[in-house]
């Protein structure tokens, strides 16, 4: 968002907000579920207090400081911290594609690889899957938290963006893991334009949430992992694409 923008935003948007808030809560889903463990505001506490201890061999993929100042270094004090990016720059130790992320790390094994507003710039996230799965011990811990709906920003490459659905499915069972808690948090009141097609115009929408957390742990190696091999139920475990209502055709 330009800077224009935002001074315009900030003059339509003065309405009163406790009368909006008033009707937020109505623009949730109730499939949704919100994270509570590693939500936006709590994941980086959590990740420190199981993660700063000695011995404990920790690499954040994305570590650059970009929008702020990071300090995971001083949070992982009693840890080994390595910082991780496709840039150099403050707070970066290796560079590198993380496309590749293993090739950077021969014989190297990691307690905790975590990840936070990246995902969504990777143009192969599942191949960048694999690599974390490559480079996580058994038993070791993976955090990712991207976006479900957001802004576009850092253009051209701001590539996709995940559901809770879509994070367990991309470090599943069939490549190793096992879920602790995935969902989304920070939920977002949307409506279509004035600009949109004339039958959505204002037309308000649910279910947005800027952000969506994934917490696993890695319980087993998979040997020569191939997504041409993976079966969709073994992603999806017990879910099912909702079926049809054939009411609605009669």
């Amino acid at each position: 968002m330009n800077k224009t923008i935002e001074k315009f935003a900030k003059v339509i948007f003065k309405i009163p907000l406790f009368i909006e808030a008033r009707f937020d809560k109505h623009f949730l889903a109730d499939d949704v579920p919100m994270s509570k463990l590693i939500s936006h505001e709590k994941w980086k506490n959590y990740l420190y207090e199981i993660g700063n201890k000695p011995g404990m061999n920790i690499l954040e993929i994305g570590s650059r400081e970009v929008t702020e100042k990071s300090n995971a270094r001083q949070a992982f004090d009693k840890a080994k911290y390595t910082g991780f990016d496709f840039y150099a720059g403050d707070n970066v130790d290796v560079v590198g594609d993380a496309h590749k992320l293993s090739s950077y790390f021969k014989g190297e094994k990691f307690d905790l690889i975590y990840s936070s507003a990246c995902f969504e710039h990777f143009a192969m996230p599942w191949i960048v899957a694999t690599e974390i799965a490559k480079l996580l011990k058994v038993g070791g811990i993976l955090f990712v938290e991207t976006h479900f709906s957001f802004r576009s920003h850092e253009r051209p490459w701001n590539f996709f963006q995940f559901s809770d659905m879509a994070l367990r499915t991309l470090f599943s069972g069939a490549l190793g893991f096992e879920c602790i808690e995935a969902g989304m948090s920070n939920p977002i009141v949307g409506r279509f334009s004035s600009l949109a097609e004339k039958n959505l115009r204002n037309k308000p929408i649910g279910g947005l949430y800027c952000h969506s957390e994934y917490l696993g742990k890695k319980v087993r190696d998979v040997s020569d992992f191939d997504w041409n091999k993976v079966d969709l139920i073994d992603v999806v475990g017990e879910t099912k694409y909702p079926e049809p209502n054939l009411r609605k055709y009669f």
